[in-house]
Order: structure tokens, then C-alpha cells, then sequence
């Protein structure tokens, strides 16, 4: 599953209705081109995916006073909504997608209830170790393996790792949600502003 989508709809929905240039300017600002397939071009062409799907709703606004061509706004119909919160809760919860899916989902994180989010953490946190246990069980050759064949242990090794530091993480993060951090959904107003007013985009790309 591609992270665009789930990366454009929360940049969208975090301002109410944005045009391109804010999406891709927040994505940006993360270092989302860095670590997803949110390149400039992907941005522009998903919003106008999204919004043939009916999951955005265009606005044509007036042309820029610099005489440039009139933007166009999106903001998130209902259908979008129910996309965006399916494919954050799949971002937290899935241990077999791509890194860029759970580093989006993280990024909006603060967009569900905090107790919602612990529930999520926690199916992750279970996955994660049947995954292990699985790994273990199953997967990891014996001490009888050939010679030849010993250096495949360490792709369990890796596995174990790999779902043993998850773990850890999400664990971390759940005792931190549990002890209050963050303004998570309907406890109060959070800033929709990536950037502070008038403040130029360091990551941007010229």
C-alpha cells in the first residue's frame, strides 16, 4: 500500500481545505520525499486522483494576484474522511507494509482518540510478537544446518530484531500516550500550521 495517499488526505484534512502548494510544502517539511514516494509530481497527481475518486472536493479559487493561474483547493469529503481514518488505523496497526506506511501513520497519530490509538499500538504490539514467535517456531534453521547454509540464520536473526525493536518502540510510545502526551483528537485545539507564518521551508525542494 502506497503512503501518498494516506500522507496527502492528512495534509489536506489538518488544514480543513489547502491547495497543492501547502501539501506539498508540510510533506516536505517532514522530509516526506526523503522517506516515501512523495515526490512534488506524486503530490499534485494523487490530489487530482483523490479528488476523481471522491474522496476531495475541488475548490477553483480566484487567480493569484501575481497573475498566475486560479488554484485549486481540496478539502475531504465524507467518503475521504472514512478513507483517511481506514488507512491510518492499517498504518499502525500492519507489520508487513513499508516503513513509509507507519511513519505516516505516526504523523498523524494526534488525528484519533488517545485511547483509540493505544488500542492500535497494541494490536501492533501483538502482531509484532506472533510474528517473532512464528519466526522462531518455524523459520529459524537448526543447529544440524550445513556450513554452507549457517549464514541464513542471520536473516531470523534480522526478523527477531527487527520485530523485537518494534516492539519496544510501540511500547514506549503507548506509555507515553498513557501518561498524557500529545493534544490527541477532542481534547482541545492543536496548530494546523506546519510552518509559522512568513517562515521560509528549509527542505523544500528549488
Amino acid at each position: 500500500m502506497s503512503a501518498i495517499r494516506l500522507l496527502v488526505l492528512g495534509a489536506v484534512r489538518q488544514h480543513g481545505r489547502a491547495h497543492g502548494y501547502m501539501v506539498r510544502n508540510d510533506l516536505e517539511f517532514w522530509g516526506a520525499q526523503e522517506w516515501s514516494n512523495a515526490k512534488p509530481g506524486s503530490i499534485y497527481h494523487a490530489l487530482k486522483q483523490l479528488a476523481r475518486q471522491g474522496l476531495l472536493r475541488p475548490y477553483e479559487t480566484a487567480p493569484s494576484t501575481a497573475g498566475g493561474p486560479p488554484r485549486t483547493q481540496y478539502e475531504l469529503t465524507d467518503e475521504g474522511e472514512s478513507e483517511f481514518l481506514r488507512l491510518l488505523r492499517h498504518a499502525l496497526t500492519s507489520v508487513d507494509e513499508k516503513p513509509d506506511m507507519l511513519t505516516a501513520g505516526v504523523g498523524f497519530l494526534v488525528d484519533l482518540p488517545r485511547e483509540e490509538a493505544v488500542a492500535l499500538l497494541e494490536k501492533r504490539i501483538a502482531a509484532l510478537e506472533e510474528w517473532r514467535e512464528e519466526v522462531v517456531r518455524r523459520w529459524t534453521p537448526d543447529e544440524s544446518a550445513p556450513d554452507e547454509h549457517s549464514h541464513i540464520r542471520e536473516i531470523m536473526v534480522l526478523w527477531v530484531h527487527d520485530a523485537d525493536s518494534g516492539a519496544r518502540w510501540a511500547r514506549g510510545l503507548v506509555e507515553r500516550l498513557r501518561n498524557g502526551a500529545y493534544v490527541m483528537a477532542g481534547e482541545g485545539e492543536r496548530e494546523v500550521d506546519v510552518l509559522p507564518p512568513g517562515m521560509e521551508n528549509p527542505y523544500a525542494e528549488k
